[in-house]
């Protein structure tokens, strides 16, 4: 549970600023104009803390409340630019289009598809099938998976389906995210 002791404003309110400056691509001072429209009067550098203090906290509980994903997973990489630099940010989502996890990475590679991947298992579980785009590193990276299956005595592997159609649920969704952080 999120502790609010300390806070000047109702609970309901700091989690409104949070969520609207975390999901929309708002300024702190056009967050401060929207919530002086609903007749609260709050400072952008009081917005600020909050984004800043509660946000992880949010993330964090929201993580421990997530249900489990389906054994079937559709991921794929595309760059975007974070403080004007470019990075590679790989996701993760199910059959259903509900995501299971997402990493930044400076490098498209074998060492960052096979972080990425365990991280991902680590916190939603083995997978029955992978489905990827015809890059050479995920493959790689699911196959680096695939033999940790097999060195610690597990006989049954991931499957993993090249198929750039079965991707659209995540290729579609990038169009989101980059109009978020562009």
């Amino acid at each position: 549970m999120i502790d609010f002791k300390g806070s000047h404003y109702p609970k309901d309110v700091v989690l409104f600023a949070v969520f609207f400056y975390v999901r929309y691509a708002v300024s702190y001072r056009d967050l401060e104009e929207i919530m002086a429209e609903r007749g609260i009067a709050v400072d952008h550098a009081t917005l600020n803390r909050w984004v800043v203090k509660y946000s992880p906290l949010i993330a964090c509980e929201a993580h421990r409340r997530k249900s489990k994903g389906s054994r079937s997973w559709r991921m794929d990489e595309t760059y975007i630019r974070v403080k004007g630099k470019w990075v590679y940010l790989y996701r993760a989502v199910d059959k259903h289009g509900k995501t299971l996890d997402f990493m930044l990475s400076e490098h498209r590679n074998e060492d960052a598809a096979s972080t990425f991947f365990a991280r991902t298992i680590g916190n939603n579980g083995w997978p029955e099938k992978v489905v990827i785009d015809k890059s050479g590193a995920n493959l790689a990276g699911l196959q680096n998976m695939n033999w940790l299956l097999l060195i610690h005595g597990w006989f049954w592997l991931i499957e993993i389906c090249q198929i750039k159609y079965l991707n659209n649920i995540v290729e579609q969704d990038h169009r989101f995210i980059k109009k978020i952080t562009g």
